[in-house]
């Protein structure tokens, strides 16, 4: 999945950069000589000339013919670390400027070398080409939806007014095996210290805590402990062990709460990457559904019905 900054911040430097170009330029052009004696008025001159207004995206260089534009300076500042964003625009231009002429003079050299026909090369050249394009498309296609406003309607229609979500605080005492975990329900319903025997078997999440987990909503953690935490009281202590890919849980429930729903600032980037993600998932699929799809199994065969299918198990003799 793509991960695009879909709301860019235009950066000082770059802004500040631009001011320089635009302010050198004018510096550049001549004015009156200082000194000499006046000239005279000309005479019935005709209007002067308006001067050329500067072009959109000037060449600041150029190397064996390939121009560099002042717009290959703005992007490289953008990437630029925000310790340097501080750093005088004027010290700055000069050493992004040679970094980009560095920049062509190797790819220059390379291409010299032959060895952007390189297989492994132009491989990967063709890779870049291609993610270039899919970031532009999904840049396109989805950026413009994903603003302020339509952040804030998605929380007004998935948040806000809606019903606190609940949550349950609990602990637990993780094991790796049933017995082990039963053992230790058979000791606390003696009247063990639940935070003791969780500290003596220190194996999982809040082990150290005495198993203390904290809060946690039922989507936050795996659906086996979740289905039996939920459906527990607060006190209670988990009649059976549970079984989850982590091993054996014994779980006692501490509170139960319902949390307020959140503010918008703090749902707001969960929402955006939300819409990110949907908005990617259905270009993906428009994109998908207009090209014709052909699969083949690694070593390259024609895939077949039977190719995942499984051998009988072995009859017991």
């Amino acid at each position: 999945m793509l991960r695009i900054d879909w709301i860019p911040a235009r950066p000082v430097l770059a802004a500040a950069l631009a001011g320089l170009l635009v302010h050198g330029t004018a510096m550049a052009q001549p004015g009156p000589a200082q000194g000499g004696p006046a000239q005279p008025p000309a005479a019935a001159a005709a209007p002067a000339a308006k001067p050329a207004a500067p072009a959109a995206d000037p060449i600041v260089a150029r190397v064996d013919g390939r121009d560099v534009h002042q717009s290959d300076v703005m992007a490289l500042a953008e990437g630029l670390p925000e310790n340097v964003h501080g750093a005088p625009s004027a010290q700055l231009y000069p050493m992004l400027l040679d970094q980009l002429i560095d920049g062509q003079a190797l790819v220059i050299l390379a291409r010299k070398a032959g060895l952007d026909k390189d297989p492994i090369v132009a491989r990967q050249m063709q890779e870049a080409a291609d993610r270039a394009l899919q970031t532009a498309l999904l840049s396109r296609d989805v950026g413009p939806s994903i603003t302020e406003q339509t952040v804030r309607a998605r929380y007004d229609q998935d948040v806000a007014g809606k019903p606190g979500v609940e949550e349950v605080h609990a602990s637990q005492i993780l094991v790796p095996t049933e017995a082990e975990a039963k053992k230790i329900i058979v000791d606390l319903k003696r009247g063990g210290d639940f935070e003791a025997v969780a500290k003596k078997h220190a194996s999982g999440p809040g082990g150290a805590q005495g198993g203390d987990l904290g809060f946690f909503r039922k989507d936050q953690i795996v659906p086996e402990f979740a289905n039996a935490a939920f459906a527990m009281k607060a006190g209670e202590i988990s009649q059976n062990p549970v079984h989850t890919q982590f091993g054996w849980h014994v779980i006692k429930v501490m509170e139960r709460r319902t949390a307020a729903p959140q503010s918008f600032e703090q749902a707001h980037e969960v929402l955006r990457q939300k819409m990110i993600q949907e908005g990617v998932q259905k270009i993906v699929a428009q994109a998908r559904a207009d090209v014709k799809v052909e699969k083949f199994n690694l070593d390259g065969s024609t895939v077949r019905p039977t190719d995942g299918a499984q051998p009988p198990p072995a009859t017991a003799k």
